[in-house]
């Protein structure tokens, strides 16, 4: 039992004593005490005061001298008007210790077979461009929810459903058959993902050429700048041929869908490979090949239930006017699908495969009422989890300047942000004299590490709903709220380890006995507080909590070691113990960082 639990059951048992009444256990609200007043954990006494009917400085006087003679955790007591500040007792802390040293996943808790089985959907990129800027935080922001949700003991299934159809493909597609000369991923050296989007980049390129030299003519003949703007783009012969080739897809055409299958492929290897360099993965991947059609049924199954209604152009809608909205197109009148319909097919192919209980959807703050209007008509269908859905709404992320533009110099390209903060990384630590006396191969793994460690938390750090701009200079910096200054520290605990490894000193288990100082003992506070940034980050669906907590951990352990020696401490048990301590720091850096996906150097 920790601390706090002892605590909570001992004032409610000496409000039972001293005042006679049961008292509920969200009375009892303990914090931490404030740096100027002596004392580790705080009582509020004020919920008390009424069933005692005394001041609150008197109940306070009681409850301390209760608490000092039936709870071991307490060593001492002060009042201060109506909060009562416990001294939590040497050995109570020592204990606190073991407990987290016991424990390799403290402040984590396991899934079992009978766990709530949460799916996030993460990703969602289409098959006519390589991943970019927003992908990069959307991939992160999803993967380090699940790995949150998993620590708060639920089941998890990562998903992704890629855009696969459509008019956007079909643009590539024609492009490459039409200037491509059969050139492939191994003819150009690209990337798969990057080919296509080279393909998709040339498509407008002349597509625009063509609306431009339209519209000329239409304005020649006497039409208006706007109207002559909007008949070019609908006549332009390129656009003419994509819809063209977009029919025969869904006509199933083989030749169409054989170049479909072979062009979508190559996106796929160059996926993997930049999915592998940020270190997600999905369990299950879904096409929008496969559910649009999945979609278009469920709607006429609605429609049949009286769920939604056609108009007379043969058009389904679903009326939401019941719920403060407005009436949502569902199938047009050509019977085509619409991203609602094709968004309730996948739900449909995902609730056959698993039993879901709560459906996270990570997408950007632009689809907020797509995913409002989701929510009622999946609860309309049927499905269990729909009116719970969460859509984990997410802000824009920019850089501050033109660096690393892509190949459409509108966007960043993943690959080209990924590579650049590794290299950056390798600059900085050779520059900081990090990589003397170590070989090749470990310099460009610990710059995989501390470029993508920088990458991901300066992006995670941020509360997901703002909107952000990713300094790359600002984010590679061993000092500050930064992903290299965390890892830094945790290779600095690591190397004390090595070191007193190497010196014969064994830190197995806490020796009895040794004194705790007062930052020792914020710093064992501190990483008993992890549980509970797991469980609110898991509530609030936070990666920042975690990045926070982290940093807070690292600035407390270094205020510590500036403080306190460890190795040349002269005292063995307090040697010891110190060791301990640190350790148990490192393990929940390590473990706080890998929910948010990073990894963490052995050295740097």
């Amino acid at each position: 039992m920790n601390i706090e639990s002892q605590i909570t059951g001992k004032v409610l048992e000496g409000v039972r004593t001293l005042y006679g009444q049961e008292a509920p256990v969200k009375m009892v609200q303990l914090q931490k005490t404030k740096r100027e007043f002596e004392g580790n954990l705080t009582l509020v006494v004020f919920p008390f005061v009424k069933m005692a009917r005394k001041k609150p400085e008197e109940v306070g006087e009681e409850l301390g001298r209760y608490l000092a003679a039936h709870c071991d955790a307490v060593a001492g007591y002060n009042v201060v008007k109506g909060f009562l500040n416990l001294v939590v007792a040497q050995e109570a802390w020592r204990q606190m210790l073991r407990d987290i040293d016991s424990d390799p996943h403290f402040g984590e808790r396991k899934a079992t077979a009978g766990s709530p089985l949460v799916m996030i959907e993460y990703s969602s990129p289409n098959t006519n461009k390589p991943l970019h800027l927003g992908h990069v935080r959307n991939n992160l922001l999803g993967w380090s929810l699940a790995q949150i949700m998993e620590a708060n003991g639920n089941r998890v299934v990562k998903t992704n459903i890629v855009n696969d159809r459509g008019i956007h493909i079909c643009k590539s597609m024609l492009a490459w058959l039409k200037w491509g000369n059969g050139e492939t991923p191994e003819s150009s050296g690209k990337k798969g993902d990057h080919l296509i989007g080279d393909y998709y980049v040339a498509f407008d390129k002349h597509y625009r050429e063509e609306v431009k030299q339209l519209k000329a003519q239409y304005v020649a003949g006497g039409m208006d700048e706007e109207a002559a703007e909007k008949k070019a783009k609908e006549e332009a012969p390129l656009i003419k041929e994509a819809h063209a080739m977009l029919v025969k897809w869904e006509q199933n055409d083989p030749e169409v869908r054989a170049l479909w299958k072979r062009m979508n492929d190559w996106v796929y290897a160059g996926f993997a490979e930049t999915y592998k360099a940020l270190g997600v993965s999905f369990d299950k991947i879904y096409y929008e090949s496969d559910t649009y059609l999945k979609g278009k049924a469920k709607v006429e199954e609605g429609l049949a239930k009286g769920l939604f209604f056609r108009k007379p152009d043969n058009s389904v809608w679903a009326d939401l006017t019941g719920e403060g909205l407005d009436q949502k197109l569902l199938l047009r009148s050509d019977g085509t699908s619409v991203y609602m319909t094709q968004d309730i097919g996948t739900a449909e192919m995902r609730f056959k495969d698993y039993p879901i209980d709560k459906m996270i959807y990570v997408v950007g703050n632009e689809q907020n009422y797509h995913f409002q209007v989701l929510s009622i008509l999946l609860d309309r269908l049927g499905f269990k989890w729909g009116k719970e859905l969460v859509h984990f709404s997410y802000g824009m992320v920019e850089l501050p300047n033109g660096k690393m533009k892509s190949r459409e110099g509108t966007v960043v390209d993943a690959d080209d942000l990924v590579a650049e903060m590794i290299a950056d990384a390798r600059k900085t630590s050779e520059e900081l004299g990090k990589f003397d006396d170590i070989s090749e191969s470990e310099r460009s793994e610990i710059a995989r590490i501390v470029g993508m460690g920088a990458l991901k938390y300066f992006i995670l750090k941020v509360d997901a709903r703002k909107n952000m701009l990713f300094n790359p200079e600002e984010s590679i910096d061993f000092n500050g709220n930064t992903g290299p200054f965390i890892q830094y520290t945790y290779a600095r605990i690591r190397s004390i380890l090595r070191k007193a490894a190497d010196q014969g000193i064994s830190a197995g288990s806490l020796p009895d006995g040794a004194p705790v100082s007062v930052k020792e003992a914020e710093l064992i506070q501190k990483m008993n507080e992890f549980g509970a940034a797991v469980a609110q980050a898991g509530k609030d669906y936070s990666p920042s909590g975690i990045a926070n907590y982290c940093y807070e951990l690292t600035k407390e352990f270094n205020q510590f070691y500036h403080d306190y020696s460890i190795l040349k401490e002269e005292d063995e048990a307090t040697k010891i113990f110190r060791l301990v301590l640190a350790r148990n720091v490192a393990k929940i850096i390590k473990n706080g960082m890998a929910l948010l996906g990073i990894e963490v150097p052995e050295r740097m």
